[in-house]
């Protein structure tokens, strides 16, 4: 992920703004793009901030893989949402469907047919000699 820019550019970008500075003319004196220009002077006029904004997502709660595992033990049909569920009620910990799925990816666990089905049917549904359309012996046109 790229460095975010630094207060002082973008305390320069908002001064050439307030000079009344087209975004186009200071994305190119500043070599920023004018859509990020856009977005600081929206960000100052909507919040009051101009600093960048902290990397990452705040405070993730992590699950156990321990945990999960058992969870899925226990029900292996289960769906992620079913598993965010019963996680919550054994552990009070709130995760979403998808850091269930993505647990369950590392965990090397995947939503597949089970192997006790029987396999998908995949022989011909017709005889071989009606396929393609073509017969192999000429057709008989009445004399005429």
């Amino acid at each position: 992920m790229p460095a975010a820019y630094s207060q002082d550019l973008r305390d320069r970008v908002l001064a050439a703004a307030a000079r009344g500075m087209p975004a186009k003319q200071i994305a190119e004196t500043f070599v920023v793009s004018p859509a990020w220009v856009h977005r600081l002077k929206q960000r100052r006029r909507e919040t009051g901030e101009t600093a960048p904004r902290k990397a990452g997502s705040p405070g993730v709660p992590r699950i156990e893989r321990g945990v999960l595992a058992a969870l899925v033990a226990e029900q292996p049909d289960a769906t992620d949402p079913e598993l965010r569920d019963r996680l919550a009620e054994r552990t009070g910990v709130r995760v979403t469907d998808t850091a269930i799925y993505m647990m369950l990816k590392k965990l090397g666990l995947t939503f597949k047919k089970r192997r006790s089905m029987r396999p998908s049917r995949t022989a011909p549904m017709s005889p071989s000699s009606a396929r393609g359309g073509v017969t192999s012996s000429p057709i008989a046109t009445p004399a005429g």
